[in-house]
């Protein structure tokens, strides 16, 4: 019995460490960090039809992964494979394609989990252990709109907006709710967002330099991931602008040459031969001119720069209507600011824009009539400056010089007026200067009699102070004379009282006694010293002196003394 029972012991024994030697050395596989293991199940249930991963008892790819760490398979019905997880980095967002889950409807590609396509919701930073047979991770850029811009979110998904309105919830088109400057994890498939520029703004028409728009630089922040998004983003909207102007400029140079027509400017030069102007960070090229006949026949050509705004609560609406910026300075700023300026400026002569005064009552009418016309289309316009004038030199020469002969004409009145100005001055500054001394010398005498005025208010409060003081010493001798004769008085009184007193007391007293010598007895004993000490000798044969060492009086003075020279 002992034996059967040492042999299954023994059989236990020797099959446990067969087993762990093969769970150790077969089995064991190590996930390291930022990886992850994809099992492929060999034996089990079928998949089912358009089924690509597998769940718990089904054969295939399973759709769960395994972690960092170490793991136990058997692999004979079992394969493994190590792969990355996905890591998504602060400033990126995950789209994810799902290949699993139940179809979309007709017409959308958006899905939410749990379908197949791209899901709504994207995967902020982090880590995470998604099977790619079943999902595809693109890893893209967040949305960082900078400080002074503003983002304008189009929906890409869902039934399409009605026509001149927003979109709104689960409809196609472009939202009226705008980003605020941030950082934002936005699906890019899902919704578009352009960075737009709002706050004040500049179109400037530089004459045969053509024109730009400039717009405000970029401000940069103290986070540097959060400056290179905001940098990528802007790359990627002046990279649309180019091209927008590209198109634009190739369009209008064909029609131009297509017609033969040239550009109404005094040097008559085509639009393709008009140098763009020199550009800066954050300015747009614009070939467009203002040019335009005078009431009097005369070509103008203008320089000027129009400062409008683009509000937040209106970028949106603005953006549904025109796009970008350069397609709002295009269609709609530059076509009203030369419109504008044709239509006001043929009200004028050419003199008008040479002058001031009409130049200055041109400029204050465009910027009212532009402050009225975009203000409609929720664009508000600041200032509209003339910076230049171009007069044909026909015109220009002759009223330059009747300007100038005017301007030396009142330059040598004005040289009159301050000569004349000037004598008046001088004549001003001697009578300042006599009355100055005239004001001095009375000045003198004013404080000549002030100080003698003084001097007598002195000596009579001097004289008075004197008095006052004679007068209270002697009030105060006839006091101390008066104190010292009470005092004598009450000194006397008082010791003609104490000694009557005195008196009385010892008569009074020598009456009690009825005998002064006992009085005085009395009197002489009061005075002894109380610790004095009286013995009484019983002088026996001999003298006191024979007898001092029994009187204890031997230690004292001069009977010690006796004593020792008795001896």
């Amino acid at each position: 019995m002992k034996k059967i029972i040492k042999i299954i012991l023994l059989t236990c024994i020797v099959l446990l460490v067969a087993e762990c030697a093969w769970l150790w050395g077969f089995c064991r596989f190590y996930v390291g960090p930022n990886k992850m293991a994809i099992i492929t199940t060999k034996s089990g249930d079928p998949l089912e039809p358009g089924q690509i991963l597998a769940r718990n008892g089904q054969k295939g790819i399973q759709a769960e992964t395994l972690g960092e760490g170490r793991h136990f398979r058997n692999p004979i019905f079992n394969e493994w494979e190590i792969v990355n997880v996905t890591i998504v980095r602060p400033g990126k967002v995950a789209i994810v394609t799902s290949k699993v889950g139940t179809k979309l409807a007709e017409g959308e590609f958006i899905a939410d989990r749990g379908q197949k396509g791209i899901w709504r919701s994207v995967l902020g930073p982090g880590k995470y252990r998604m099977n790619p047979y079943g999902y595809n991770i693109e890893i893209v850029d967040a949305i960082s709109i900078p400080i002074g811009y503003a983002g304008v979110i189009t929906s890409l998904s869902g039934e399409q907006a009605e026509g001149g309105q927003f979109a709104n919830e689960k409809q196609k088109g472009v939202r009226k709710d705008v980003l605020q400057p941030g950082l934002y994890y936005v699906n890019p498939k899902e919704y578009k967002v352009d960075v737009l520029e709002i706050g004040i703004n500049q179109v400037s028409l530089l004459g045969q330099g053509g024109g730009k728009v400039v717009t405000k630089a970029r401000q940069l922040g103290q986070n540097e991931a959060l400056n290179v998004l905001q940098s990528a983003a802007l790359e990627k909207q002046e990279a649309k602008r180019k091209d927008y102007f590209s198109k634009r400029s190739s369009s209008v140079q064909n029609q131009k040459f297509q017609q033969g027509e040239q550009v109404d400017f005094a040097a008559g030069s085509p639009l393709a031969n008009i140098a763009p102007a020199s550009l800066e960070e954050g300015e747009m090229n614009l070939m467009e001119l203002v040019s335009f006949p005078s009431r009097d026949g005369f070509q103008i050509s203008l320089d000027m720069t129009v400062e409008f705004e683009l509000s937040p609560d209106t970028i949106a609406g603005i953006f549904r209507h025109y796009g970008d910026l350069p397609a709002v300075v295009d269609k709609i700023i530059m076509p009203q600011i030369t419109s504008i300026s044709r239509n006001k400026g043929s009200e004028y002569r050419a003199k008008d824009f040479i002058v001031g005064e009409g130049r200055e009552k041109f400029q204050d009418d465009l910027t009212a009539s532009l402050l009225q016309t975009l203000g409609a289309k929720e664009i508000k316009v600041y200032n509209a400056l003339i910076r230049h004038v171009e007069v044909p030199d026909e015109i220009r020469e002759p009223i330059q010089q009747a300007s100038i002969a005017i301007e030396q004409d009142l330059t040598n009145k004005e040289r009159q007026n301050t000569a004349r100005k000037q004598a008046e001055l001088n004549t001003e500054l001697s009578l300042i200067q006599q009355r100055g001394e005239q004001v001095m010398q009375e000045t003198e005498k004013i404080k000549a009699e002030i100080a003698a005025d003084l001097e007598k208010q002195v000596a009579e409060i001097q004289a008075q102070t004197l008095k006052k003081a004679a007068e209270i010493k002697k009030k105060t001798a006839a006091i101390a004379a008066d104190k010292v004769r009470v005092l004598g008085q009450a000194k006397a009184s008082a010791l003609q009282k104490i000694d009557g007193e005195r008196a009385n007391g010892l008569k009074l007293k020598t009456a009690v006694f009825n005998d002064p010598i006992a009085y005085v007895q009395w009197r002489f004993a009061e005075t002894l010293n109380p610790n004095m000490k009286l013995n009484i000798i019983h002088a026996g044969d001999g003298t006191l002196w024979t007898d001092l060492e029994n009187t204890g009086f031997a230690e004292l003075g001069g009977a010690k003394q006796l004593t020792t020279r008795k001896k």
